[in-house]
């Protein structure tokens, strides 16, 4: 926030321009404590094993798209903090997308899903997003259940923070669990000599907060005694009632902030004290009260966020600059400033496997969007987050909100909001720290893009201040010659590369010939930006995990997952016989003779892919290893690293047998065979006496790979990974009458899901998809950001 805004407060305020320790607070806040947060989309609420887990990353800097960072690791964790999967996402504007794809096998509970920055690092891990993702699989020994018992604990906070004698405080009561909270609470105000005498009563707004407002005197013993709908009660204490302080009252509206002090018993009343506004980390607001007064009032407008909304915290310092009260507010909660879609036509219908689309309008302010369309079943669930609550609220605190999308519904209720605000800290920074403590230090600064130092060593010796030449070649591009020249330490680096296909890396040095300059060279890249360990802890949920009984209930949501993934298995089969239809009838060629002389009956099936590395040239040279060649060339064939950062590969979603030579191995034996040294790579999908297995076998005799022609050396070269790229989304799920296996029943709940659908050259971007068997309405969640990150957010269902 650029714009600060300084206040006359009647006659008694003037603005602050002389440097104090409070100023120089303030500069600490403006210049070290820029921080982002994350918001992760996924194209449903639960998911089955085996299912695909789709998401869009947002992340903020404050309350506008992130321009700090362009690279973000989105983690899956299962609940006892074993990472199970991980991609390095690449953002473009604060955006980027990526999926899972889950193991069939994976037990049935509650998965958790962590996404940050680089960046983030730097500052407390609380704030980094940890998503949490139920997973069933029916064949689990073990079931996910909805806890119904409510363990919950209560506060009171006053507003402010200070509970004064003869003052009328409005008061928050917060409900805490680590569980579920009970759907309705309420509760009365006692004094505790005199506990029969009821002084006010309360109820609960929703299953977080209640608010109540009260007049105390000195010496009295406060307490709120809170029932819930099950009976169960529980009796707090308000604060200690003080003789002496500041009161601090806020109303949030749509003209702005109006703020009243009052201060009672003060040695030189509020002379001197000095009232500061900040929205995320940075000055708002700034005002001092010159006069001996005891009450001060003033409207702050909304342009001090150029008319948006998000959370406003206003801070008041005493003569000394000692915090003396604060207060979060919201800024004009009646009035989000959230533009919606221009839907400019649509061709919808019912039936079954139809063709669908709705069109954008062109000639909008917003270019990109990103588009999620579910089968609505008519059951109007009330999300429990998205991208409003977790741009304007969860993204800046600690404690855990029931429901937080509540707040930012249509038929949102402000005074609500207003009392969870009172019974909220802003996370971000503590003034304390900021005017006592030390500059925050950046381990890690915002980076663009992804780094790596590469060693290339020769004769096992480090090449200091030596010219080297790297040639870089990016998946089937054409190589490109780059010289260098290595630092004393040995290293070269290459610094803010973007890419998403493997990157080779060879090193060459100065010499007379071609041979020699490769002659006992050894390369390696080691990324710089990497991610880090987590070691904070998950969210508590409202599932527990209890032994599934002999009659495994599944819901119908469940129930329709599992079908869509034997849809999809159908799929792939119906490819794989497709192929098979293909080769019927050719004449044996060099393929089918290295076959023959290469694997025995075992390793024989009609329905196997067989990759060629003698006779023909597969274009390898490029690759660390055969598993990173071997990912999307065989249909049905998917990989996924363990916790050693191996791939291994899964056929239809099932960990398949590993063979060299045709003796079963583990996947570090094959990752470390160099790919020069392969003749053949046989798929095997579900054929033979051997199953799902890939099959590895090694150049006999006098054999020769095409690989082998092309790479003089192996050792002076290296693959890098970058940037995880997203995977195509299935967007039907049809046969033809003559396929041979035909899908009956297509059950698909996520119909389209589109991170980045673009208008272009004034065509209106259109959203297509096609209906399963059943669905009679359409839930559209449409996403969007102009170039002055106004915000575009709208979500309906449409029939």
């Amino acid at each position: 926030m650029k714009n600060i805004f300084f206040l006359l407060l009647i006659s008694a305020v003037q603005p602050v321009f002389s440097q104090t320790k409070l100023e120089k607070a303030l500069t600490n806040l403006e210049n070290n404590y820029e921080q982002e947060k994350v918001y992760l989309l996924t194209d449903k609420k639960q998911y089955v094993a085996g299912d695909q887990i789709w998401f869009k990353s947002f992340v903020f800097d404050g309350y506008n798209r992130s321009a700090l960072s362009t690279t973000l690791f989105v983690e899956l964790y299962d609940a006892d903090k074993k990472l199970i999967d991980w991609k390095t996402i690449l953002l473009t504007n604060g955006e980027g997308s990526g999926d899972f794809k889950l193991k069939e096998n994976l037990p049935e509970q509650v998965y958790f899903v962590r996404a940050y920055t680089p960046y983030m690092t730097n500052f407390n891990e609380d704030f980094q997003i940890v998503k949490t993702i139920p997973i069933y699989n029916p064949n689990s020994t073990e079931t996910l259940e909805i806890t119904k018992s409510s363990d919950w604990s209560a506060k009171a906070f006053p507003e402010g923070g200070n509970f004064i004698n003869g003052i009328p405080t409005k008061f928050a009561v917060r409900l805490s669990s680590n569980s579920a909270l009970p759907e309705t609470w309420s509760g009365k105000i006692i004094d505790a000599q005199n506990p029969n005498t009821t002084i006010t009563t309360f109820t609960s707004f929703d299953k977080n907060v209640a608010s109540f407002k009260i007049t105390p005197s000195l010496g009295k013993k406060y307490q709120a005694i809170i029932q819930d709908n099950t009976g169960k009660k529980q009796t707090i204490d308000l604060p200690e009632v003080a003789s002496s302080g500041l009161s601090l009252e806020i109303v949030s509206s749509k003209d702005g902030i109006k703020y009243s002090l009052k201060g009672v018993n003060l040695k030189q009343q509020l002379q001197n004290y000095k009232i500061i506004g900040t929205i995320n980390n940075h000055l708002a607001y700034k005002a001092n009260i010159n006069q001996l007064i005891n009450e001060a009032s003033s409207l702050i407008p909304t342009k001090i966020s150029n008319g948006n909304n998000g959370i406003f915290q206003l801070a008041i310092f005493d003569d000394e600059d000692n915090l003396v009260a604060k207060r979060l507010c919201f800024i004009k909660p009646d009035n989000l400033k959230i533009e919606k879609a221009e839907i400019i036509g649509q061709d919808l219908k019912h039936t079954p496997r139809s063709f669908n689309s709705i069109d954008l309008s062109p000639e909008s302010y917003f270019k990109n969007y990103t588009v999620v369309v579910s089968d609505d079943d008519g059951s109007n669930t009330p999300e429990e987050e998205n991208l409003l609550s977790g741009l304007w609220l969860t993204g800046d605190f600690h404690s855990k909100i029931d429901s937080p999308a509540q707040y930012f519904s249509k038929n949102a209720n402000s005074e609500a909001l207003d009392a969870l605000l009172i019974s909220e800290n802003w996370g971000r920074f503590d003034w304390n720290t900021v005017l006592n403590g030390p500059i925050p230090k950046l381990k890690n600064n915002s980076q663009k893009f992804l780094s790596y130092r590469i060693k290339p060593l020769k004769s096992n010796a480090l090449l200091r201040d030596a010219t080297v030449n790297l040639v870089l070649k990016l998946g089937e591009n054409q190589p490109t010659i780059n010289p260098f020249k290595t630092d004393q330490n040995g290293y070269v680096y290459l610094n803010n590369v973007n890419f998403n296909e493997p990157l080779n890396v060879s090193i060459f040095v100065n010499a007379d010939n071609k041979e020699s300059s490769t002659d006992n060279l050894f390369v390696t890249a080691e990324p710089l930006i990497v991610p880090t360990p987590f070691t904070g802890k998950f969210p508590t949920t409202k599932y527990k995990l209890v032994t599934a009984s002999g009659n495994k209930k599944i819901s119908p949501s469940i129930s329709r997952a599992i079908n869509t993934q034997k849809n999809m298995r159908k799929d792939e089969n119906i490819d794989v016989q497709i192929e098979e239809v293909k080769i019927v009838g050719k004449k044996a060629d060099p393929k089918e003779e290295l076959d023959k002389q290469l694997s025995t009956g075992m390793f024989s099936s009609v329905n196997s892919t067989v990759f060629d590395f003698v006779n023909e040239d597969q274009h390898a040279e490029g690759f660390n290893n055969i598993f990173d060649w071997l990912q999307g060339r065989a249909a049905g064939l998917t990989f996924q690293r363990d916790n050693s950062g191996v791939n291994v590969p899964y056929i239809r979603n099932s960990q398949a047998k590993l063979y060299l030579d045709e003796v079963q191995t583990d996947p570090s034996m094959i990752s470390s065979l160099p790919v020069t040294n392969i003749a053949m790579v046989k798929i095997i999908k579900g054929g033979g006496l051997v199953g799902d297995a890939v099959a590895i076998y090694t150049l006999r005799g006098n054999m020769k790979s095409k690989t082998n022609e092309k790479e003089a050396t192996k050792n002076n070269s290296t693959t890098i990974k970058g940037y995880d790229k997203p995977s195509e989304f299935p967007l039907e799920m049809l046969n033809d009458d003559d396929s041979p296996k035909k899908i009956e029943n297509d059950t698909r709940e996520t119909l389209y899901w589109n991170p980045n659908l673009f208008d272009s050259d004034y065509v209106p971007p259109r959203i297509k998809f096609y209906n399963n068997d059943t669905a009679k309405q359409y839930k559209v969640l449409i996403i969007s950001f102009d170039e002055d990150d106004n915000l575009l957010y709208d979500q309906q269902v449409l029939k």
